[in-house]
């Protein structure tokens, strides 16, 4: 029988998305006045462009992830303002050395210094990230906020490996 698990989770925006944001509005305005200045019969055609344009940004930064676990396999997808999906992550837990909650002992010093970490978490601080070490190749850790029944049929798969309490 298989089992298929998914869950969505919203990136909250931090002060560089916001930051990103202003600069967008900004580099617009300034742009349109530009534009309006220089080029005066045809600038209206060319603001609504560049008003789309910054639109568009601003909206990519509307970021989500999903995560579907399949039999063992986990697939992590990013969602850019619910008009694009991308596969950023696909792997077997047999494949992964440790699979445990952020704030346990597993999460080791070791674990903490890896240069590869790739955050697919919300940013939300009362949320329950979890990790995965990776270490084929480059040491890799991936964040992510699985649901209790994605951990238990991950530990299905790889008792060893996933340390659920």
């Amino acid at each position: 029988m298989d089992i298929f698990l998914e869950k969505i989770v919203k990136k909250q925006k931090n002060v560089l998305d916001f930051l990103i944001i202003i600069g967008i509005v900004l580099a617009a305005i300034i742009l349109s006045y530009l534009l309006l200045i220089l080029v005066p019969g045809f600038s209206t055609f060319l603001v609504v462009g560049v008003i789309y344009l910054a639109y568009w940004l601003i909206t990519n930064r509307n970021i989500e992830f999903e995560y579907a676990v399949t039999n063992g396999d986990l697939d992590i997808d990013k969602i850019i303002n619910q008009r694009k999906r991308k596969r950023i992550f696909s792997g077997n837990v047999k494949e992964f050395e440790v699979v445990a909650r952020v704030n346990s002992d597993k999460y080791t010093n070791q674990i903490k210094q890896c240069k590869n970490v790739k955050d697919y978490s919300s940013n939300n601080k009362n949320a329950e990230v979890w990790f995965i070490y990776i270490n084929k190749g480059e040491p890799t850790v991936i964040l992510f906020e699985p649901t209790p029944k994605m951990v238990d049929s991950l530990f299905t798969f790889a008792p060893r490996v996933v340390y659920r309490y």
